[in-house]
């Protein structure tokens, strides 16, 4: 196996409250509702298990499943970082945060993070795997945003 990791980092001003903002990206159940590919997620306490369906990385399918810890600064930051239960190993991980400030005409949401994923391909592949991921990361992105912005009624501001 070998790891691949792939990042990104969004940023926008939502015309919604922080705090309907705020209850959405700390919901699971919605979060899986909302997010493209993904399966579900379950909660326990501060842990988020996170299923996705299945997704082919230059005709590898695999089908990621990981453990996040979230925390919480409300109401301006969530965090999250790999951290799978003792004595069980992931090929998978996603690390990363949300960041939510008031702004003029609404809320800035920003988000960062990065995906790993252990696949069974070589090094060598490492640039057109990198851009795979980025591609489907993107695609997640576009349309998680989407569906968020379906949910609160509102839009993006200009």
């Amino acid at each position: 196996m070998t790891r691949f990791s792939a990042d990104t980092r969004a940023e926008a001003v939502v015309a919604a409250h922080r705090a309907d903002i705020w209850a959405a990206l700390t919901d699971p159940a919605l979060v899986a509702e909302l997010t493209p590919f993904v399966r579900r997620i379950t909660a326990d306490g501060d842990h988020w298990r996170w299923e996705l369906s299945g997704l082919t990385v230059l005709g590898v399918g695999v089908a990621p499943a990981f453990t996040e810890l979230v925390t919480y600064d409300e109401p301006s930051r969530i965090e999250f970082r790999h951290d799978p239960p003792a004595g069980t190993s992931e090929r998978s991980a996603v690390e990363g945060w949300y960041s939510l400030e008031d702004a003029e005409g609404g809320t800035r949401l920003v988000t960062a993070l990065e995906i790993t994923l252990d696949l069974p391909l070589p090094r060598a592949s490492e640039r057109a795997v990198r851009g795979a991921m980025s591609r489907v990361i993107d695609q997640m992105g576009d349309r998680f945003s989407r569906n968020l912005l379906a949910h609160l009624g509102a839009e993006e501001v200009a």
